[in-house]
């Protein structure tokens, strides 16, 4: 394929992404159409730049050919607007209620393999098309590199289907999740990040992003770490809206000037700016922290000892807060953005405390102490968990935590328990945050109770450790005590160990909302009277007999009464 021809078809790619993210339910053949316009008239500017219609903004290019386009509904509102309010009218018409896009259809392998052969763009379009419909704020770069993956998925399977000894679909079946698996991360740490800054605000924000970028860019000087940090909130806001053109301009924009800037902000990075533009700032992301400038000194006294701590808080409050939190992420790669975020709002805490106080350096000179106390405390919840991960391995340890996360805290403790130490405290709160997030999205939509819903409007710092510290929801009224709440039945003799740690699971988390007050103790008593009887009763041939003679005789005790 030639430059030019490789070029229009990125472009078609990027085209079909917008109009597919503002029109969700316009058809394919419909998207396809305006595809085919925009390229042509992007073909024009480039043999014509000095043509008045190729100034306009790329924004006003596509929404202007929506709007042209006949036969589509929900748009007359929009299109009556000028250009400065027709965006944000689009925009706020996106849609991510479940339901309203119905449920995707896989297609019939040899089927896709067929029109694959016969038009392989086409094919990457409708790709294209069906996943961004579904994912209307999704990220444009997300969604072109899942595509560019699924081509080389249906390269890989379809290009070896006439092999007698291949499995075609044992082939998709393996693939498809590696394929899709960038789609599922990223619109979740999107709608994560989305979340923070609508619920907790654009100064949560600018904390989190100034801790991650002083621990990655430790060497660049604090005015640059306050240019990446604004630029970077800016982004988010412009991605959250939807915005995806304006989203991806200014993504480009900042790596373009962390690239330029390469020598005063991370020798790390050099990589990262060699890729494609659409790649680069993941990529930035991602990339490994910086070594520390030579003679950085450990600590960050001045914030403790020096005479004027009060008066630069009082002067200049957000930038001395500011420059505290840059001083201490960036001498503790170690330490997770929550953690730095919660000793940021800790130190805040304590200056307004001790600032109206008659001897403020004597009071603040404490609050070290209390700083080493819960780094401490921190790290040995983490040692703990860890241990017990590796001593109970997957199953038990998921047990153990039913109460609480249980699948996603085993997710984190299977990636990130195997980690070094100075790795773990970074890995753990980085995806607990995540599922305390989905856990908070979920309590706003289907209520869980009002204790959970304290933890996560109070505060985003303390929120993942006050939902981990919640006791038993005292207004919770225990599911009453029914034949079908326990079922034992052949089931459980089953020879696939997921199926039967499934079924074993739902058993006690079934036990546990009936016996809200059930101890530790209890528990291992019903666990062993269980295995005891489970494998007794598979032993024999009437599987189902045997289980309602020993239920009936009270064998798991704790359960009947």
């Amino acid at each position: 394929m030639s430059e030019k021809s490789q070029t229009d078809q990125e472009l078609k790619k990027l085209s079909m992404v917008m109009f597919a993210q503002y029109m969700q339910k316009v058809s394919f053949e419909k998207a396809a159409k305006m595809v085919d316009d925009v390229t042509d008239l992007a073909k024009e500017c480039v043999a014509d730049a000095r043509d008045p219609k190729c100034a306009k903004p790329l924004t006003t290019f596509f929404l202007a050919e929506i709007c042209q386009e006949e036969g589509l509904t929900g748009i007359t509102e929009c299109c009556a607007k000028d250009d400065s309010e027709r965006n944000e009218c689009f925009l706020s018409h996106k849609n991510v209620t479940q339901g309203f896009i119905h449920p995707f259809k896989n297609p019939e392998l040899e089927k896709a393999c067929s029109d694959y052969a016969d038009n392989q763009n086409s094919l990457v379009g409708y790709f294209i098309y069906e996943i961004s419909r579904r994912h209307p704020f999704l990220y444009a770069p997300t969604i072109l590199f899942t595509a560019y993956n699924y081509e080389k998925m249906m390269n890989n399977c379809c290009s070896a289907k006439n092999n007698p000894n291949f499995n075609l679909t044992e082939c998709f079946v393996k693939q498809a999740p590696v394929v899709m698996k960038p789609v599922k991360e990223d619109c979740s740490l999107q709608e994560h990040t989305c979340e923070i800054q609508k619920k907790f605000g654009e100064r949560t924000l600018k904390a989190l992003t100034l801790a991650f970028f002083s621990q990655k860019f430790p060497k660049a000087e604090f005015d640059t770490m306050m240019k990446i940090t604004m630029d970077i909130v800016e982004i988010h806001e412009k991605c959250c809206q939807g915005d995806m053109l304006a989203c991806m301009h200014d993504r480009a924009e900042f790596t373009s000037y962390v690239c330029s800037h390469q020598d005063a902000i991370s020798s790390k990075i050099q990589n990262c700016c060699e890729k494609p533009v659409l790649e680069r700032i993941k990529c930035i992301f991602m990339s490994e922290n910086d070594d520390k400038p030579t003679g950085l000194s450990p600590q960050v006294r001045q914030f403790i000892e020096d005479q004027d701590v009060c008066k630069h808080f009082e002067e200049e409050k957000d930038v001395y807060l500011a420059r505290f939190l840059y001083e201490y992420s960036r001498r503790h790669p170690e330490f997770s953005v929550l953690m730095l975020s919660r000793i940021g709002r800790g130190y805040h805490g304590l200056l307004e405390k001790c600032c109206k106080t008659g001897s403020p350096q004597e009071c603040y000179g404490t609050g070290e102490e209390e700083l080493r106390k819960h780094i401490q405390e921190s790290i040995a919840v983490l040692k703990t968990n860890c241990e017990q991960y590796k001593e109970l391995g997957d199953y038990a340890f998921q047990n153990e935590y039913l109460i609480q996360f249980t699948k996603q805290m085993v997710a984190v403790a299977s990636r990130c328990c195997q980690l070094s130490d100075d790795k773990q405290m970074l890995c753990s709160d980085g995806y607990l945050d995540l599922v305390v997030g989905e856990i908070c999205r979920r309590q706003g939509t289907d209520p869980i109770n009002q204790n959970v819903c304290h933890c996560c409007d109070e505060s985003y710092a303390l929120r993942t450790s006050c939902i981990a510290s919640l006791n038993v929801d005292e207004k919770y009224v225990p599911i009453p005590l029914t034949p079908s709440l326990f079922t034992f039945d052949e089931g459980l003799c089953t020879t696939e160990e997921y199926k039967l740690q499934e079924k074993k699971q739902n058993l006690l988390i079934n036990l546990i909302k009936h016996k809200l007050h059930i101890t530790k103790e209890q528990l291992d008593s019903i666990t062993t009277a269980f295995t005891t009887f489970r494998e007794k009763c598979c032993k024999v041939d009437n599987h189902n007999a045997c289980f309602a003679e020993e239920a009936s005789c009270g064998t798991l005790s704790p359960v009947s009464t």
